[in-house]
């Protein structure tokens, strides 16, 4: 197929299209370069024919009409946007307009050219999502594709927004989407102002580690390159109008995920105290989910789909790879609010 992928030098986009280029598909790479992007992410693609770059914003209609028209793709990827709770907390207006604006804008984009391109059975607009939509957890159950939606910060809220304009244009107008809505992702590329690049990036400059409240928050993790292989499965074999919860089987508290990779790091970076050591305790995120756990039976039953990367070893590919490409992140840490403490303004 040729896919165009929004957001495709972001963190999960571009596992989406090294992946694809991988498998032997044509990708168009759309995106905004906004602060997460990093054109290193894919390096290893940019030379290869099956591959392009268009640089531009999802808000733009004209740019998006020229997009479609120049490139008739077979199916869209919709993995553009900002993602950052925190900074969500202390810029809510920009999460609107790129999450939800945006997300409207390319759906009219492609349902125009779907219409133009009469309709076919095969094109495919596939909206991917977050399992924060859902809100949060108590100690037991999990989130499956039927719970309802109750978002708790700007970031989620503007999700779920654009999770229902998607599901909307395929009722109304009949366009073929298909939704997935993933657990928490981690792995290479993962930009540092996440949790796991923030603990591992923090040991090494022997800073403190911060960790939110008690740590006790708990989420699922999902290895990033799971991810891409369930979206291209998904894409693939999905039913239009369906959505699908990508989990990674992998709950855990922050505060074990903190201590795991202080663990490794002692055993692969290692010094004279312990990385632990440096693990602070930090004021609360605002409005902070308590957990979220996901409930995959829906893709594997239906498309056969399950994470082939436990949390163990996830983590250890994932020091490693920090470890072993210094260049990338610390060309990073110049970048607007990373290392500061954001989503205080609250």
């Amino acid at each position: 197929m040729k896919l165009l992928v929004t957001g495709g030098a972001g963190f999960i986009g571009s596992a989406v299209v090294r992946l694809a280029i991988a498998r032997g598909h044509d990708v168009v790479n759309l995106d905004a370069l906004t602060y997460a992007a990093c054109l290193d992410n894919i390096a290893s693609v940019a030379g290869n024919p099956a591959y392009s770059f268009e640089h531009a914003d999802i808000r733009d209609k004209p740019a998006l009409d020229r997009i479609f028209t120049a490139h008739k793709p077979d199916a869209v990827l919709h993995l553009a946007a900002e993602s950052h709770v925190d900074r969500s907390i202390d810029g809510p207006t920009t999460f609107i307009e790129t999450n939800v604006t945006g997300t409207c804008t390319l759906l009219e984009a492609a349902r125009r050219y779907w219409h133009e391109a009469g309709r076919p059975e095969e094109f495919r607009f596939h909206h991917v999502s977050t399992d924060e939509v859902y809100g949060s957890l108590g100690a037991e159950g999990k989130f499956t594709e039927d719970t309802a939606y109750s978002p708790n910060s700007p970031y989620s809220a503007s999700k779920a927004a654009s999770d229902h304009l998607v599901r909307a244009w395929g009722e109304t107008y009949g366009l073929p989407v298909l939704l997935t809505n993933c657990s928490n992702n981690y792995g290479p590329y993962h930009f540092p102002e996440k949790l796991i690049p923030v603990v591992i990036l923090n040991a090494l400059a022997g800073k403190p580690i911060p960790v939110y409240g008690k740590g006790e928050n708990v989420r699922d993790w999902l290895y990033v390159e799971d991810h891409a292989d369930a979206l291209l499965t998904v894409l693939s074999k999905g039913v239009p109008g369906r959505s699908y919860n990508i989990g990674g089987e992998n709950e855990a508290r922050n505060i074990d995920i903190v201590t795991s990779i202080c663990a490794l790091l002692d055993a692969k970076r290692p010094k004279a105290d312990p990385y632990a050591k440096q693990i602070t305790f930090v004021t609360d995120r605002p409005g902070h989910d308590a957990r979220y756990a996901i409930d995959p039976e829906r893709i594997r039953s239906e498309l056969g789909w399950r994470p082939s990367v436990t949390l163990e070893q996830g983590l250890a590919r994932t020091v490693d790879w920090y470890l072993e490409n210094e260049p990338w992140w610390r060309a990073l840490q110049e970048r607007s609010g990373v290392g500061a403490r954001l989503g205080l303004r609250a």
